[in-house]
């Protein structure tokens, strides 16, 4: 039997706990004398998800879902017993904030890319003029060099349009980076539209083609959502994830200040409180600017990461529903850039994850805070209720307070990745290969924002050292 290994994960986020979920599973099934410890600065797990529960609402104060079609998730919740915790998302329309009015998302819209015709062309979003220069993408050639990366918005911008980019596509995007789209690579965020441009030349056809077929004498009945979330909120995965792993190997409020390899190829962290951990493998999955302060700030690509993260809060608010007038039926709306509201987006979250929110009762979910002005995150939560609910007033029509509130802030908490991020990363990695070998990175700075992003990222990093 080879000699017993140790395992030092650092970040109890879902990158983290994912790690040690995956480094527990290869040692029982290889029966590998391979052990492990993770360490949490904070005393709680689970990173940006957190979830309340509280007289029948079930509200989160970070993210509220992942994409189903992303099934390292789901694998990951079948093997921690939340198989039928599993919660799909109700479709409904959703809506476009453009000169204070709400215009519904033209059918056929993927991603803002239009692929269905009519609807489009009626669509009031949008002028002849940007109607007309969007239909140049069927006539416009694919780029010579699709290998180099550019940005989101140059790519859209080129093959769209400014109207349909500015108005449609960076609203839906930015809710997902919170970030400039002009800025954004469109390699580490968006590289299947990368491929469509290849084979298809056009956008718009290759979305179209892309699209399932109707089948025909379909069942009636709701669409399937594209989001999975878990019925008592994602915390609950946090705690299962937390259940199957030992309580030895957990260590809550260790901050590690430094790791420094030895000539035997051994690690050593040095803990905040003067104590230290050995380690043979080290997986890092803390914030990069967090991971930058554990090592030789020269080992980082220089550009790397140059973009601040962005900090963006969410306002929660219960109403009793007989206060609350919805002329419109859906799911929420996210609101262009142009417009001078203090709220990014709004999620009629009742509508959309009716389990949230008993019977009689309504719960929304704001988010305020744009890239190029954080300062609203960092106001009072009195101040930031009052700025949503006079946007709400002016948009809903909602003039009432809310019967409770949660205002959650998330600071300095989503990554910018700009153009060349993968190759940054790839940099990153083999600089570590060679110097510090038996460090892995993982989570969101790196292979991407959403949850199942993170747990891939574990998952292909445990891969990695195991083969070492």
């Amino acid at each position: 039997m080879s000699e017993r290994k140790h395992v030092v994960i650092l970040g109890g986020g879902i990158t983290g706990l994912a790690a040690a979920f995956y480094v527990q599973k290869y040692a029982k099934e290889t029966r590998e004398p391979l052990t492990f410890t993770l360490l949490e600065s904070s005393n709680r797990l689970g990173g940006k998800i957190e979830t309340i529960q509280e007289n029948g609402f079930v509200i989160e104060r970070g993210p509220d879902s992942y994409l189903a079609r992303k099934t390292v998730m789901t694998d990951l919740a079948k093997e921690v017993g939340l198989e039928n915790d599993l919660v799909s998302n109700e479709t409904g329309q959703a809506y476009i904030l453009h000169n204070m009015k709400l215009h519904p998302i033209p059918e056929g819209a993927v991603m803002g890319v239009p692929t269905k015709v009519m609807p489009f062309m009626f669509t009031p979003l949008f002028s002849i003029f940007g109607k007309a220069r969007a239909s140049f993408d069927l006539v416009l050639p694919k780029r010579a060099d699709s290998s180099k990366d550019i940005s989101v918005g140059h790519f859209f911008r080129r093959r769209l349009g400014d109207e349909v980019v500015d108005r449609l596509i960076e609203p839906l995007l930015s809710g997902i980076y919170a970030g400039k789209i002009d800025q954004l690579s469109l390699q580490s965020t968006f590289p299947q539209f990368i491929e469509t441009e290849k084979k298809h030349r056009s956008l718009i056809l290759g979305m179209k083609s892309s699209q399932p077929k109707p089948v025909k004498a379909q069942k009636a009945g709701k669409k399937k959502g594209a989001f999975l979330t878990f019925k008592n909120g994602l915390s609950s995965f946090v705690d299962a994830l937390a259940q199957s792993l030992p309580d030895t190997s957990i260590k809550m409020g260790a901050k590690a200040e430094s790791v420094v390899r030895f000539e035997d190829g051994t690690y050593s962290i040095k803990m905040e409180d003067g104590s230290v951990l050995s380690a043979d493998h080290v997986i890092v999955t803390t914030p990069y600017a967090v991971t930058k302060k554990l090592f030789d700030e020269k080992l980082f690509p220089a550009h790397f990461h140059k973009t601040k993260p962005t900090s963006v809060a969410t306002v929660a608010m219960e109403f009793n529903e007989d206060e609350v007038s919805f002329s419109l039926d859906g799911t929420g709306f996210v609101i262009a850039k142009s417009e001078k509201t203090s709220i990014t987006a709004c999620t009629w979250t009742s509508r959309k994850w009716p389990h949230t929110t008993p019977k009689g009762k309504v719960l929304l979910r704001c988010y305020v805070g744009r890239a190029e002005d954080q300062g609203i995150v960092h106001e009072s939560d009195e101040v930031i209720l009052d700025k949503v609910l006079n946007d709400l007033k002016k948009i809903m029509g909602v003039d009432t307070r809310p019967d409770k509130y949660y205002v959650s802030r998330m600071i300095d908490s989503m990554p910018q990745y700009e153009v060349d991020h993968k190759e940054y990363v790839k940099e990153l990695r083999a600089t570590f290969e060679n110097v510090f070998p038996g460090v892995h990175f993982a989570g969101a700075p790196y292979d991407g924002v959403g949850l199942p992003d993170c747990v891939n990222s574990a998952k292909k990093a445990v891969e990695s050292l195991l083969t070492k």
